[in-house]
């Protein structure tokens, strides 16, 4: 498995280990002992999927505290553009964003801190996203900042979207609870 550093701190590209034969393919999508070597939460406490139609945008969300969790995030099917954006007060990233190519086919997967907002766009005819995270699901932490607020180049300038990422606060205008701790 190989962890590679992104330009947001605490954010991780993960490369798994793949084993392909003519049966088919065989991905370690975990390593423990990886995890603590670099300081990464390993204690994953839910997952989810999602499957999701070509043009979707999911996001960009997070958990506030104290239900923030980190995520480690991966397209198990089809195509997504993946996005991370840096909501920390007093990082040097903060109001950044990164984007990543997450795909079947590559198998990458990508590390999200807490503090950080997580979003995807599929381009391919469905994707499915699987999402490991480290604190159980709270509604009244759920939150998020509109997709087109940070000036992501998103492949579509009208992906389809949920009432509720329609209406989220734009990232100006959010005031986060989330500080960096270098």
């Amino acid at each position: 498995m190989k962890i590679e550093k992104t330009r947001i701190e605490g954010c991780y590209l993960v490369n798994p280990n793949k084993q392909e034969d003519d049966r088919g393919k065989f991905i370690k999508t975990y390593h423990h002992d990886e995890f603590v070597r670099l300081g990464l939460q390993t204690e994953f406490t839910e997952q989810y999927f999602s499957y999701s139609y070509n043009g979707v945008l999911r996001g960009l969300h997070f958990q506030t505290p104290p239900f923030d969790h980190d995520k480690l995030v991966f397209c198990l099917s089809g195509d997504v553009l993946d996005v991370v954006v840096d909501l920390r007060k007093g990082s040097p990233t903060f109001g950044k964003y990164e984007l990543f190519d997450l795909n079947e086919q590559n198998q990458r997967m990508v590390y999200v801190p807490s503090g950080i907002a997580h979003g995807f766009y599929v381009r391919s005819e469905i994707a499915i996203m699987s999402y490991n995270v480290t604190s159980v699901y709270s509604p009244e932490h759920d939150s998020g900042i509109k997709w087109d607020s940070v000036g992501i180049p998103w492949p579509n300038k009208n992906p389809k979207l949920s009432n509720r990422d329609i209406n989220l606060s734009n990232f100006w205008e959010y005031e986060s609870p989330f500080k960096y701790n270098d």
